[in-house]
């Protein structure tokens, strides 16, 4: 079939088109929906208490320009009632990844304090951003299928921070085990509060 070209001069680009043709792709398998979006400003949690249901099989959520006021650690975890508590057992791995800027130092860990073996704690999702003006935290987390009642939670994220005139790379994944249904996820830092940073949910079938 020959292909024909549309040069770009030669289209008015403040008029009407309409294209004609054979759609090959009858369904589009993966979408994603932004739910809610939550704003930091000296706050010492950010929790999503709604939307988390089953109208989405995996929920996503969106961590941009997070920035702490102590040097410490962003966390979550997840409720079974509705947000009354976050205290679900989690079993997760922890690994990271870095490199400094003058290229003096790199390296790959897992870190065995950073994980959990069905503890109840906030799963810390990065090794720990500075107070610096400059420093920030971003990155996404996955949550599968969190109202099932057959099976346990799984979860993986990977966050991106400037930490010490670094590039800092983790990896977190585990699950919570319950087959209660997920329905609220809270994060907060380890000590002291978010100061500023925007985390988004997302729902995608």
């Amino acid at each position: 079939m020959a292909l024909s070209k549309i040069q770009p001069a030669s289209m008015d680009l403040t008029a009407n088109y309409a294209f004609t043709g054979t759609n090959s792709v009858s369904t589009i398998e993966y979408a994603e929906k932004k739910l809610a979006t939550l704003t930091a400003s000296s706050s010492s949690t950010l929790s999503f208490t709604t939307n988390i249901d089953s109208t989405y099989n995996i929920y996503k959520f969106r961590f941009i320009n997070m920035h702490p006021s102590a040097y410490e650690e962003l966390g979550f975890q997840g409720s079974t009632d509705g947000g009354s508590n976050y205290n679900t057992q989690i079993t997760s791995t922890f690994f990271q990844d870095y490199n400094l800027e003058d290229n003096s130092g790199q390296g790959i860990s897992y870190l065995t304090g950073y994980d959990q073996a069905n503890g109840t704690n906030f799963q810390r999702l990065n090794y720990s951003t500075y107070t610096d003006n400059d420093s920030n935290l971003c990155g996404e987390l996955f949550i599968f299928d969190p109202s099932s009642t057959t099976f346990v939670k799984h979860f993986t994220a990977r966050t991106s921070e400037h930490i010490n005139n670094a590039a800092a790379d983790a990896y977190t994944a585990g699950y919570f085990n319950t087959t209660s249904a997920i329905n609220a996820i809270q994060f907060k830092m380890e000590s002291g509060n978010i100061d500023s940073g925007t985390i988004e949910m997302y729902g995608i079938n």
